[in-house]
């Protein structure tokens, strides 16, 4: 079982004296103990993995015209890719009992890690939006089968603002609303939701495909969804681009997964939490996916990639309502854990003893209104559009944090020179920024990004797909050679 971690209010007699209460509040400051075991680690990622938005874009990949064993190649190759650099961010913060924004100090300086915080809680805020999205439009499945009248209302030509139905405003609200509540209860309310979120939807899926396959039988699984385009080394390409896809995907909670390893007693714990959670889940989440998108075809008469869409259409209103609200309930348990502790650290740390962890929470999920998610993710080409501009911000971020911990400062890290503001502290640079991350960061970043918005060009539109990887490979390159001129005691 997950520990219950309480945010309270800190005092400066919490903390050690060269503890500088402008750096500190109790989230922040490293843990006493540290109790997390694999199971908690493999449970956030069966939640991550087994939402709508995982199956959506898996799904999404069904448009690139590969077939259906090269999508899974490329979405096991990129979930262990995943799986290695999970490993590698993980240690600073468990080993520090940090979360990611205060080991960002380390190369960013103490001042400076404020930049990461706040691009990190910022693209959080996309997700929160995206995932509460994809969770409502379960809820409007519902609403639907029990209450047909109210179908005008999910027209958005008769009643729509910015792209959403009136009904569907009201889904997304409900949703908002409910997720707001949950986190304002605390860790053990969320707890609860990862407890129950991921093995949720395996039953749910498990029975979705049961009941497909006894419609069409096991004769019409056909492995090979939509057109096949692609084969042989013409294939090779696409498949690294889907590959690239799969990693943008997870880049969020990739970079700041020190929010959740600095929890665990060992490193051993993580990478067995890591591998059950992530190769092992995901191959099997993956296969569930393209048997159960492929029997949709003889069943309902076209591809169906969309989960909520594939129960609509089911005759029973009692497995509708079910197995639409499961997907909902788990969308919202993920959306929860990823991005809104996420950024509730994340905006915390640019002023601790003003922003509380719940404020900087609900800072992410007023914004999430904002942003209009349902224009961000409502196709395959938006679908990876999204990722791809998300992975040009968050690959710079990555790059740095790794190269300046395991490349520059060969895996050693002060826990208590992270909290002080004192010139003479190892990690305190001029006005407290490390120019070489900046740069670094920058550099990345830019350049990562450019093809992205330059897609209809010649060959940017394959280089988009990479961005994660350019931005991160640059950022890496940059700050290793600009860090020697500006870090201390290497």
């Amino acid at each position: 079982m997950t520990e219950t971690i309480e945010p309270a209010a800190s005092t400066a007699a919490e903390f050690p004296p060269e503890y500088d209460p402008r750096l500190t509040n109790v989230d922040l400051a490293p843990l006493r103990e540290q109790k997390w075991g694999t199971y908690n680690i493999f449970a956030f990622w069966m939640s991550d993995v087994h939402s709508v938005g995982g199956y959506v874009t898996a799904g999404s990949l069904f448009a690139l015209g590969l077939a259906s064993w090269q999508v899974l190649v490329a979405l096991l190759i990129g979930i262990t890719i995943v799986y290695g650099l999970c490993n590698l961010v993980a240690m600073p913060s468990q080993r520090a009992g940090v979360p990611y924004p205060v080991v960002c100090r380390s190369s960013f300086g103490v001042l400076g890690a404020n930049i990461p915080a706040i691009i990190r809680g910022l693209i959080a805020v996309a997700w929160y939006g995206i995932q509460t999205y994809l969770a409502s439009a379960a809820l409007l499945v519902v609403a639907l089968k029990l209450w047909p009248g109210l179908a005008p209302y999910a027209d958005v030509h008769r009643y729509g603002f910015v792209g959403l139905s009136a009904l569907g405003w009201g889904a997304y609200l409900l949703l908002w609303v409910v997720q707001a509540c949950v986190f304002w209860r605390g860790m053990e309310s969320i707890r609860r939701f990862i407890d129950f979120c991921g093995p949720a939807v395996y039953v749910v899926m498990f029975a979705l495909c049961g009941y497909l396959i006894a419609k069409a039988g096991w004769g019409a699984i056909d492995l090979n969804l939509g057109r096949v385009q692609y084969s042989g080394l013409h294939a090779l390409p696409v498949m690294l681009g889907a590959i690239a896809l799969v990693v943008s995907y997870f880049s969020g909670p990739m970079l700041n997964f020190g929010d959740f390893s600095r929890y665990t007693r060992s490193m051993a714990a993580v990478r067995r939490g890591n591998l059950l959670g992530l190769p092992v889940n995901f191959l099997m989440f993956s296969l569930l996916v393209v048997i159960t998108a492929s029997l949709t075809v003889p069943v309902y008469g076209k591809l169906i990639t969309d989960p909520v869409q594939t129960v609509a259409h089911i005759d029973s209103t009692f497995a509708i309502v079910l197995g639409a609200l499961t997907f909902a309930i788990a969308t919202v348990g993920i959306n929860i854990v990823a991005n809104f502790i996420s950024p509730a650290f994340d905006f915390s740390h640019a002023s601790p003893q003003r922003i509380s962890w719940r404020a900087g929470g609900m800072i992410a999920a007023i914004g999430s209104i904002v942003i209009t998610p349902w224009n961000l993710y409502n196709n395959p080409d938006v679908i990876h559009y999204t990722l791809e501009v998300l992975g040009a911000f968050i690959g710079p971020l990555f790059g740095v944090l790794i190269a300046d911990y395991y490349l520059v400062r060969r895996r050693n890290i002060v826990v208590d020179q992270l909290f002080t503001r004192s010139e003479t502290g190892i990690y305190w640079y001029r006005k407290g920024y490390n120019p070489a991350a900046i740069a670094a960061t920058v550099v990345g970043a830019v350049v990562a990004v450019i093809p992205v918005l330059a897609g209809s060009l010649p060959g940017m539109y394959t280089a988009a797909q990479y961005s994660w990887f350019i931005g991160c490979a640059l950022a890496l390159i940059v700050y290793r050679l600009l860090a020697p001129r500006f870090v201390r005691n290497v």
